[in-house]
């Protein structure tokens, strides 16, 4: 059984539209530091579309390991490499959870947006999977 998780599509649909209404009103603002300060918020919102539109499906669940793809490739790491870990922080007033995988030599911090689904959930798939 294998099982995927990602951005939501729609979330990235949002992303490419914001994306090109600041390019487009970087285009029409008469203001040089507007311009700037406009293409730079245009930039930042395309490379964060590009890589939920690229890194699709951002983890791959089987029963070899996991999958965990980026902007330019995907890191494999086998079950006896990783440990899977909910880590909640405390910013701004609220909880968040990530999810940690926990390989030798890397860490991997993969949140509610990177899952589209909660952390929780997902560590409870993630070990049910493991053999």
């Amino acid at each position: 059984m294998t099982r995927t998780w990602s951005t939501p599509a729609p979330l990235v649909a949002v992303a490419w539209v914001v994306a090109i209404a600041l390019a487009l009103a970087a285009l029409t603002v008469d203001d040089n530091a507007g311009r700037l300060l406009i293409g730079l918020a245009s930039l930042l919102v395309t490379y964060l579309a590009a890589f939920a539109t690229i890194a699709r499906p951002r983890l791959t669940a089987d029963v070899d390991g996991l999958s965990v793809r980026g902007f330019a490739s995907t890191t494999r790491l086998p079950w006896h490499e990783v440990k899977v870990k909910l880590q909640t922080t405390r910013r701004l007033g609220r909880e968040q959870q990530t999810l940690e995988l926990d390989a030798d030599d890397r860490l991997v911090v993969l949140t509610r947006v990177d899952l589209g689904a909660d952390p929780e959930e997902v560590a409870g798939v993630l070990h049910a999977l493991r053999p």
